[in-house]
């Protein structure tokens, strides 16, 4: 069963702090949330493309530790359910004229 995630819990559980640090970051994106201030709520704001050549970081302690191992963890367990599953992790990329 499928279910939504609001983008409150994407934020609060870690995802966008990790999704950003691991893959958004390394190539010079950082995927970026806004608040609308008349209702509170959170939502996808956009992907900022960062001018650096090294790509964007996280300020010294801006990097929530907790977060950052909840994902890992959840990665691992993803990771060890798809493996045997799947025999991969990561969907390899096939041309079809090839």
């Amino acid at each position: 069963m499928n279910t939504n995630m609001s983008v409150q819990e994407f934020r609060a559980f870690g995802y966008l702090q990790e999704v950003n640090r691991q893959f958004f970051h390394p190539l010079g994106l950082a995927l970026f949330v806004a608040v609308d201030t008349e209702s509170g709520e959170a939502l996808l704001g956009g992907i900022l493309q960062i001018e650096d050549p090294e790509g964007m970081i996280f300020a010294e302690g801006e990097i929530d530790l907790d977060k950052a191992e909840r994902v890992i963890e959840m990665q691992i367990q993803k990771n060890l359910v798809r493996g045997e599953a799947l025999g991969y992790i990561i969907q390899s990329v096939r041309r079809r004229d090839a």
